[in-house]
This record gives C-alpha cells, structure tokens and sequence, in this order.
C-alpha cells in the first residue's frame, strides 16, 4: 500500500499448462442473429507456462514463456526481471504461496539479489494477485479461441498479445466500493447460515 521510494511494486505469478489446441474447423465469427461458434473437438499440441510480472503502477508486463514451472524457470524469470528494470528500483514483487517461489534455490538466489524482496499473499487467496486480472484478460482475448498448430505458435501469440498490451499499457483499477463487497459477504454468509440450518 505504501512502496518506498525509488522502487517498484510487481504482481508475479505463472499461468501453467497452457494448451496449444488446433481445432477440427475454424470457428465462425459472431454475427447479427448468431453466436461465434468454435467445434467442440480439437488436436492438442503440447502445453507452455507464461510467467508474467504486472507493474501495478503503469500496467506493462514483463513475460516469458518456458516449458515448465519450477524453482529453475521462476529464477530463469527473476533474472529476467532483473535484466529489465532499472538497476537503481528495489523490487517488491507480490507473489502467492506456491512451493516454488520458496525453495532453498529461489532463496539463496534471492540473498544474492538484495533489491529483490517478496510479499506472499495469504494461503488460498492467489486470487487477491492483480497479475490473475492479466491472466484472465490474456484468456479472453487471446488463448481460448485462438487456434494454435503448436507450442511456439501458442508462444507468440502470447508473446504479440504482451507487445500489443505494452505498446499503451494502462493499469487495473478496483472499481468496486468496498462496502458494496462487504455488504454482500454479509449477505452470502446469512444465507449459507439460514440454508445449512435447514439441511438438519
């Protein structure tokens, strides 16, 4: 909430197994009168990993695809942050509690990068990681109709969708109220409460 000065703030995260499908038949636009339609079958080509990094202040992103996602590819990518940010910016990158942000590699890799410092979000909430808001927005817009006849045609459309984002890159904003949301859970939780009352 408060980043100190001459530092940024980067939300990091992997978007794992990744599918490079190639469908039956092309899908059919949407138009007037009718839905897009894409077939239901389709030849799998293998999976990628983007690991991705969302400046939360300006919205760029910084991303790499790789093959997998362990402790080997998550240093792979912190070096890369490391090549590309400022060398005079502290690093504070928010990421979840998966295992492989915490390995003894990651850390020992980490103790020789002291600019770099991770704040974990809490265990089961990965969700509250801006980064999940790019993932979804990278889906809708690029993976899930998008037919690719394999991994390194997957791999630059990521990579062409990324280019295309940072060329006018804009940040997320929270637009909810939070009385709204809290308002809501009040809501939700008397409801759950009323219906397992009535399930004894």
């Amino acid at each position: 909430m408060n980043p100190p000065d001459k530092a940024i703030v980067l939300s990091v995260d992997e978007k794992s197994q990744i599918q490079a499908l190639d469908r039956t038949q092309p899908g059919l636009p949407i138009k007037k009168g009718r839905a897009g339609t894409m077939t239901h079958d389709y030849k799998r080509h293998g999976t990628t990993t983007l690991f991705a990094a969302l400046d939360v202040k300006t919205g760029a992103v910084i991303g790499e695809c790789l093959p997998r996602h362990r402790a080997k590819e998550f240093i792979r990518f912190l070096k890369k942050i490391d090549r590309v940010v400022a060398k005079h910016l502290d690093l504070h990158l928010v990421v979840d509690n998966y295992k492989t942000h915490k390995t003894e590699e990651v850390q020992a890799w980490l103790d020789k990068h002291p600019r770099f410092k991770l704040h974990f979000t809490p265990t089961s909430c990965s969700w509250l990681n801006l980064v999940e808001r790019l993932f979804a927005e990278i889906t809708r817009q690029r993976i899930r109709r998008g037919t690719f006849a394999s991994v390194p045609d997957l791999e630059a459309a990521i990579t062409d969708w990324i280019d295309a984002h940072n060329a006018d890159p804009k940040p997320f904003s929270w637009t909810a109220k939070a009385g709204k949301i809290i308002t809501k859970h009040r809501r939700a939780k008397k409801a759950l409460a009323i219906a397992s009352a009535g399930c004894k």
